[in-house]
């Protein structure tokens, strides 16, 4: 149905009967840092068990749901339910004797696991996660088969909490082995070649572990797990007690010979230690632990070996990212040789083994990716393959296997998977399946996708997408910016039909700007934006609604931002120091007390981009921009808060509820008594966690939710439902 409405104009009638919960204040938690005096009035919302904070949230999501349902969320959610029934697949990949892939045929909660013994062959199911539970709300977060694929172990989250249980699943009976391990988190599956086991990485926290608490995540140890023995058994085989916030992937190399093991604090840089297994009949506890890089400075990312010669994509000398390879009887750098030297422009995003001595090397331009295949041994290139405008999602091979499947996607495209054999040089890559909406009148060419470029606050070009549909004139219409900057991740173009449905209905634009702090443009660009650069962030994407404003794609009652976690701390400050630039914004599980948030769970990872709140330095910083702690009362409507969701969840233990709980209570404070008509509402979700495993039917919901805030919150001329 078409209507015509100014949602703006309509919410002061709802907010005439609107009453925020009135969150006790509590002046007597108090910190000083380096002799500044800060009150913590909410430190009460930091317990997730208390009925004081259950009955605030409680209150919250009556009230934001009740302004939610108002916005025909029945109806755009029965759109959006339409728009996401469509098959999905992953790319295929073999292992032992079968290929596995994932299949979700359009609602279903969970993806299923397929395996076929050949690609023509009819595939059954290996693995249904949606029998697990009634809701979708338990799912599969990770596998790793056996060498010889006999095995596989896979990882089994709860309510979208990071925490897993591992379980071994035999292959050939199609039944789940007896042992559980649990207390699992941050951790790889790394089989060694005699498939008798695997290294993982736990946690001996003895309290709740489900996905509700706040405790720090700490001394995290390094186990092997023999097949067919409980986990009391397992061995611990590194552990470092003098370093409790130090966290210990594990690798074994291709040969089978060396454990490598990239160690992290933060969110970039690593140590790099390996053990010799050669050296040891069978592993056990002591084994010689023996440092190569001993210091947090760069990213050493294990690719591949010959014999000791070790294969690393690295930013140590080379913001862009190179691969080096280092000779583990010769560790020095003055020894290490470059294999594929850094590109001066282009960004390596990521490098994968083969058909026995290919690279095969996925860049970055302009944000868009390139894939190409470059010789093992002389670093030469040996095959380019073409790509429209968008991001390889993921790719399915293996040193031992010639053939490779690649999943290519953009803003509108779900996904197209390519399949290639090396052992044919002159092939073509083939479409081995296409992705299609099975939505009534949807084509790709009734809409266009722009990269433009405008200047921030410093001058720094940002580059943006622009998605929308194609029309001969600009005319301000509803538009969505979403941004990130942070943590050198690269918001790259993916297909979204949440975006779509955006588009479609509200005849909308999206905006998607590469802000600093990303990986867009190498280390540099990161380092731009991240610590005391952080402002740059926020800089980029103030300025990239005032490009859309002034380009006349949009106005600022038309314009709503949007972010999730570090996205989320984006969109907090930037309603704080401009709230006259947007319509409405949208925090998705923020990242919203930056003095506070080192102290939860695994955020003093985020030290590393953040900054630590215990020197002088960084807590000035920090201070400054902190969404939590720069809460202002509006005295004018230039300085009127937009219309702002802010949404999080019970079981998120990667950002903490609690951010967005004491945000919301502070912002509802503030502007109790004020100019503000615009409401300030808080979402709160059960049974779900950051994102990782949410099952579809909450994904729809959530989306649901947003888009039906938007609705109510924005200009919104023909609505398309």
């Amino acid at each position: 149905m078409l209507q015509r409405l100014a949602g703006r104009r309509m919410i002061s009638n709802l907010l005439s009967n609107m009453k925020y919960p009135i969150a006790r204040k509590d002046p007597s938690y108090v910190d000083n840092f380096h002799g500044v005096t800060v009150v913590d009035a909410y430190r009460w919302l930091e317990d997730p068990n208390s009925e004081e904070t259950k009955a605030f949230i409680e209150k919250q999501n009556e009230i934001s749901t009740k302004f939610i349902e108002q916005g025909q969320k029945t109806s755009i959610e029965n759109k959006l339910t339409k728009l996401w029934n469509y098959p999905k697949y992953s790319c295929p990949a073999k292992h032992g004797s079968f290929y596995y892939f994932y299949v979700n045929t359009g609602l279903q909660n969970q993806n299923v696991l397929f395996q076929q013994k050949e690609l023509v062959d009819e595939p059954k199911v290996f693995l249904d996660p949606n029998s697990w539970s009634s809701d979708g709300t338990v799912a599969l977060s990770q596998k790793e088969f056996s060498e010889d694929g006999s095995y596989m172990a896979y990882g089994i989250s709860e309510n979208g909490s990071d925490w897993l249980k591992i379980k071994i699943r035999d292959v050939n009976l199609g039944k789940d082995l007896e042992e559980t391990l649990e207390k699992v988190k941050f951790s790889e599956i790394s089989w060694t070649l005699d498939n008798k086991g695997f290294f993982y990485s736990r946690y001996d926290q003895a309290e709740c572990t489900d996905g509700a608490e706040v405790k720090q995540n700490e001394n995290q140890k390094l186990y092997y797990h023999y097949v067919g023995t409980n986990q009391d058994e397992d061995i611990m085989v590194v552990n470092f007690p003098d370093e409790p916030s130090w966290r210990i992937q594990a690798v074994v190399s291709d040969c089978g010979r060396y454990l490598i093991l990239p160690i992290v604090k933060g969110c970039r840089d690593n140590l790099l230690y390996y053990i010799d297994l050669n050296e040891c009949e069978k592993i056990k506890s002591g084994l010689n632990v023996i440092k190569v890089i001993d210091k947090f400075e760069n990213d050493y990312e294990y690719i591949t070996n010959i014999g000791p010669k070790m294969y690393f994509r690295t930013n140590k000398n080379a913001p862009n990212y190179r691969i080096i390879i280092i000779d583990l009887e010769n560790p020095h750098e003055e020894h290490w040789e470059t294999i594929i030297p850094e590109h001066e422009n282009n960004v390596l995003d990521w490098a994968k083994c083969v058909d026995n001595d290919k690279l095969l090397l996925c860049y970055m331009q302009d944000v868009k990716s390139a894939l190409q295949a470059n010789c093992l041994k002389s670093g030469t290139l040996v095959k380019n393959f073409p790509l429209d405008i968008g991001t390889v999602l993921a790719v399915s091979g293996k040193k031992k296997y010639s053939e490779i499947f690649y999943n290519f996607s953009s803003f509108l495209n779900p996904g197209t998977i390519y399949q290639y054999d090396f052992k044919i040089p002159n092939m073509t890559p083939q479409i081995f399946r296409d992705i299609k909406l099975q939505l009534d009148g949807f084509n790709q060419n009734n809409y266009e996708v722009k990269q433009v470029f405008y200047e921030s606050k410093d001058g720094t070009k940002i580059p943006m997408f622009i998605v929308c549909k194609k029309k001969e004139i600009i005319a301000p219409r509803p538009c969505l910016l979403y941004g990130y900057g942070g943590f050198n991740i690269s918001l790259q173009p993916s297909f979204s039909a949440t975006g779509l449905m955006f588009i479609d209905t509200f005849d909308g634009i999206l905006a998607y700007p590469n802000l600093r702090g990303g990986g867009e443009y190498g280390e540099k660009w990161h380092n731009a934006g991240r610590l005391l650069n952080k402002q740059n962030v926020f800089d980029d994407f103030q300025k990239a609604a005032e490009y859309l404003v002034s380009s006349k794609y949009t106005t600022k009652d038309r314009l709503v931002i949007q972010g999730g976690s570090n996205g989320g701390l984006l969109v907090g400050a930037c309603i704080n120091q401009r709230p006259d630039l947007f319509g409405a914004a949208v925090a998705q599980v923020g990242v919203m007390d930056m003095l506070r948030f080192h102290q939860f769970t695994i955020g003093h990872a985020w030290c590393s981009d953040y900054g630590n709140p215990n020197e002088k330095e960084h807590f000035e910083n920090l201070y400054k921009y902190s969404p939590l702690h720069n809460v202002h009362v509006p005295k004018t409507k230039s300085e009127e808060y937009p219309s702002t969701l802010i949404l999080t969840a019970d079981h998120d233990d990667r950002v903490s509820p609690l951010h967005s709980l004491k945000f919301a209570a502070a912002l509802q404070d503030a502007v109790r008594d004020s100019v503000q008509e615009n409401p300030i509402l808080l979402r709160v979700y059960s049974k779900a966690g950051h994102g990782a495993g949410k099952p579809t039917s909450k994904k729809i919901e959530e989306a649901a939710d947003i888009l039906a805030f938007m609705r109510r919150t924005l200009t919104v001329d023909d609505v398309n439902l």
